[in-house]
């Protein structure tokens, strides 16, 4: 848990540090990695799930419904109430306590350790589309760049199921852990808003 919850704190971190960057301007960008969402809705996506929906996930309570339809966005200082609230979702999964048990209930529970790395890797994934449609790149140490890669290879199978990566991107035997992670999640690493 120590471990994950590190890489989970620098994956937040790197999530606040490109919220920040992001210009008012650059929200009404039409496109983004994710295909089919402008940039103001793909950030709204990312900090409903990764700052609100993470530190639900550790209380074990629903997100509320109200925050589901919110354009966090309207407000100019949402990058800082996300580093916030970003803040305090990391805190909550800082109880080795969350990480025991499930989350959810019946035919969707699933290992509390589970959710949390797919936590992670939304985190890092959305972020790097974030980085990406504003022109910044999403960085990560070898070790938490590994850990991500790791979560989408046993995640990718899954999620194409329900269309929520695309295919695979080939990417060359030299490309570092995130760059394969990306490709796999079916992100083309080159992708530009160009």
């Amino acid at each position: 848990m120590k471990t994950e919850h590190a890489h989970m704190t620098e994956c937040a971190a790197e999530a606040a540090r490109v919220a920040r960057a992001v210009r008012a301007e650059q929200l009404d960008i039409p496109v983004t990695p994710c295909a089919g969402w402008d940039v103001r809705g793909l950030v709204n996506h990312w900090v409903l799930y990764t700052s609100h929906g993470m530190e639900h996930r550790a209380l074990r309570t629903e997100i509320p419904q109200e925050l589901t339809t919110r354009d966090f966005t309207a407000d100019a200082d949402w990058a800082e109430q996300y580093a916030a609230q970003l803040d305090r979702a990391v805190a909550a999964w800082s109880d080795p306590a969350v990480w025991e048990g499930t989350i959810g209930d019946g035919a969707s529970a699933s290992p509390a350790a589970d959710t949390a790395a797919m936590l992670i890797e939304e985190t890092a994934l959305h972020g790097w589309d974030v980085a990406r449609a504003t022109g910044q790149e999403f960085r990560l140490s070898d070790g938490a760049a590994a850990h991500v890669l790791g979560i989408v290879e046993k995640t990718a199978a899954l999620y194409r199921q329900y269309e929520g990566f695309a295919e695979e991107v080939a990417v060359g035997a030299e490309a570092d852990a995130f760059t394969r992670a990306v490709a796999l999640s079916g992100r083309d690493p080159q992708w530009t808003a160009a």
